[in-house]
């Protein structure tokens, strides 16, 4: 049985995070929640590694093509693809962003830490991030800034959605011989019932 204090999840944080120095600003963030860093490295993706890391179905497609045909719809703007290949542009753009320079890449382990990490970053589109989140305190840019240039929301970090997203992506760009298993002292007071041992 999987104990909830042992949930790992992915973070990126992507080239535009790297690029305006927010690492340690993002990393900090995490780390005051109390959840543990299991492994964390500086890459460069490969395209073949952000195709398989953005690997989306059909309903995907449809799902974000068709959201991007409503937003066209609202303004006016003529139709000139299905919802798919509206999709799979969107993951094209996706692709090329995450490939565009160095990320840093992460796994997270706590309880519930993929709701606690997506908690943290706040929604998608930077605009519409509630304050206090890394996207809503970070960064700005939105769908309206960056739909007619047929570009990604750069939008600062990657967080897994589900534990089964979580594990299928670990595994892409970590290997198990590189993540960690230790104890942080912190965990006594995190996880411990009793507390025993604090007092002398």
């Amino acid at each position: 049985m999987n104990k909830p204090q042992k949930e790992r999840t992915l973070v990126l944080i992507k080239p535009d995070g790297v690029q305006r120095s927010l690492i340690g600003e993002i990393v900090s963030r995490f780390e005051r929640t109390g959840l543990k860093f299991l492994c964390l490295k500086m890459v460069i993706p490969n395209p073949e590694q952000a195709l398989e890391h953005y690997k989306k179905d059909d309903v995907w497609f449809e799902m974000v093509g068709s959201k991007t045909i409503e937003g066209k719809q609202a303004k006016g703007e003529k139709i000139e693809k299905s919802a798919i290949e509206y999709g799979k542009g969107i993951q094209g753009a996706l692709v090329d962003f995450l490939c565009a320079g160095p990320v840093v890449a992460m796994v997270l382990q706590g309880n519930q830490s993929i709701g606690i990490v997506r908690k943290i970053v706040g929604a998608t589109e930077p605009l519409t991030s509630d304050v206090g989140t890394i996207r809503g305190d970070l960064t700005l840019d939105s769908y309206s800034l960056a739909n007619p240039d047929n570009r990604a929301v750069r939008n600062l970090i990657h967080a897994s959605e589900t534990t089964e997203e979580a594990e299928r992506e670990i595994k892409l760009w970590f290997s198990e011989e590189e993540i960690l298993r230790y104890n942080l002292v912190q965990d006594k007071i995190l996880y411990d019932v009793n507390l025993d041992g604090i007092k002398d």
